[in-house]
């Protein structure tokens, strides 16, 4: 069953900006509404001044896609709304041509889990006018947010080194949607579990969870609460160990964790949650192998993430488990990624393509005229560099035009092999693409960062990835640049 289906009976389709709603109408009270046109979402910097991001929110994206429509609630609700006069927003006929006109845009994207750079395409529709303008806002929420969580786990998990990672954000996300959709994100980023049961459900994530300082202090002493949960959960047994006095505290685990063996359990661990980690750790660790637990884990939390966690490994912490919240699921140090969503091409009365870009006096916002696909070129398997095209002609594989700097050209990396990466996800208003699993695309994510090269992966000061326009979309795109200024 489609997941925002079971989390919202009514429609989501006036999930927009109501400029939205004023552009279609105007669009269809100009007898624009139904040209063919076509708009990319993309964005400009790469987030946490890294070197890439993981594409991710593709199904829930095409999940709300798959049900867009008017019912009638909504299109009563948009029959309230009123000018500045007072006078009705819209008038009939137009709401009742929202509601008898199926959705039909097709749509293009980069499947989830791929590692994606600036200006390249996350997602490319091309339909009606007004459908696509329309879809605009919802795209942006649910792939945004997604992306830059994913594209964070990424970083906390490859400055993990291969240790577990758990996912604890929940109490501290933007509320239920951000709480659901950060652990879906992060896992398919290359977290281990969620905390977030929920998203167990709907998403098939693996939970974990033990106990937090409110079970210790509920009891007469930590060891007796120790005691009453080894009781209760003998099989899900970490210890939360620094309610009082940490050191001690892992004393009192190691007695309780003796009295689970000889009842045929294993205590899996003890949780620090403050202090210094490093250290604390490091003597926790001696205390449980000298005990005789070698395989106790000891976990560690306390506003975590991609930089604490590197700078801890490199003190030498005897941390084996990370759990990950604030600073993961509300993306603390970078919380938007800035995706965008400009129209790059719109049929003429002459069922021509007028190609558009969008003017300013920084080259990065100047948008990208055209119908874009991302060639990805590999020596081997390592991506060398992404060329960007428009499919309206045959890429010629001779220069890499940079989006940055007006005239500078590279030349396209050595490669032996090339993957178009925008995969078709809808045709014609039909779902087409059969999603991944999560687990599967979670998979690719780590299969696609395997491959980057380590120093583009750098957590700091990162190498660019080599990005290019192909010489005749930066052509075509300098030919309407010059146009719109001499218009201007």
């Amino acid at each position: 069953m489609n997941p925002l289906r079971q989390l919202y009976r009514p429609s989501l389709t006036l999930l927009t900006d109501l400029y939205q709603l004023t552009m279609a109408y105007g669009y269809w009270k100009n007898g624009m509404a139904e040209r063919e046109a076509v708009f990319h979402l993309f964005f400009r910097k790469n987030p946490f001044k890294g070197g890439y991001a993981v594409a991710a929110g593709l199904q829930a994206a095409a999940d709300f896609l798959a049900d867009f429509g008017f019912e009638d609630s909504d299109l009563d609700y948009l029959a309230t709304l009123t000018g500045n006069d007072g006078s009705p927003l819209f008038e009939p006929a137009f709401l009742e041509f929202l509601r008898d006109t199926p959705f039909q845009c097709s749509i293009e994207a980069l499947p989830e889990g791929t590692v994606a750079f600036p200006h390249e395409p996350l997602l490319r529709v091309r339909g009606p006018l007004y459908q696509g303008q329309l879809i605009e806002t919802p795209l942006l929420t649910i792939l945004n947010f997604q992306t830059l969580i994913a594209t964070k786990a990424a970083r906390i998990c490859q400055a993990a080194e291969g240790d577990t990672v758990l996912e604890f954000g929940l109490r501290r996300a933007q509320g239920i949607d951000g709480g659901l959709a950060a652990s879906r994100a992060a896992y398919l980023g290359g977290c281990h579990a969620t905390s977030n049961v929920l998203a167990g459900k709907l998403y098939g994530i693996p939970v974990k969870g033990t106990h937090a300082h409110a079970w210790v202090m509920s009891f007469e002493s930590e060891i007796a609460s120790f005691e009453a949960y080894a009781r209760a959960l003998p099989n899900n047994c970490i210890f939360l160990v620094d309610t009082y006095d940490t050191l001690e505290g892992v004393k009192h685990a190691i007695q309780v964790g003796l009295k689970l063996r000889e009842k045929g359990y294993e205590m899996a661990g003890i949780r620090l949650d403050s202090g210094d980690l490093a250290q604390l750790s490091i003597d926790a660790r001696k205390l449980l192998d000298e005990a005789g637990f070698p395989n106790a884990a000891v976990v560690a939390s306390n506003d975590l993430n991609d930089h604490v966690i590197a700078d801890l490994k490199a003190q030498g912490a005897q941390i084996a488990v990370w759990g990950v919240g604030t600073k993961l699921a509300t993306a603390y140090d970078q919380p938007a990624l800035g995706g965008v969503y400009k129209l790059a091409a719109i049929r003429n009365g002459e069922d021509q393509w007028d190609y558009k870009v969008k003017l300013s006096e920084q080259l990065i916002k100047v948008s990208n005229p055209g119908i874009i696909q991302v060639r990805r070129l590999f020596q081997g398997d390592t991506p060398v560099g992404d060329l960007l095209y428009n499919e309206e002609f045959t890429p010629l594989m001779e220069k890499m035009m940079d989006p940055l700097h007006a005239g500078q050209a590279h030349p396209v990396p050595v490669h032996d092999r090339t993957e178009d990466l925008l995969v078709p996800v809808f045709r014609d208003g039909q779902r087409v693409y059969k999603h991944p699993t999560l687990s599967e695309s979670r998979a690719y994510a780590q299969a696609q960062l395997k491959a980057l090269p380590a120093a583009v992966r750098q957590l700091s000061e990162p190498a660019s990835y080599p990005v290019g326009l192909e010489k005749q979309l930066y052509d075509l795109k300098m030919q309407l640049i010059q146009a719109a200024r001499h218009e201007a």
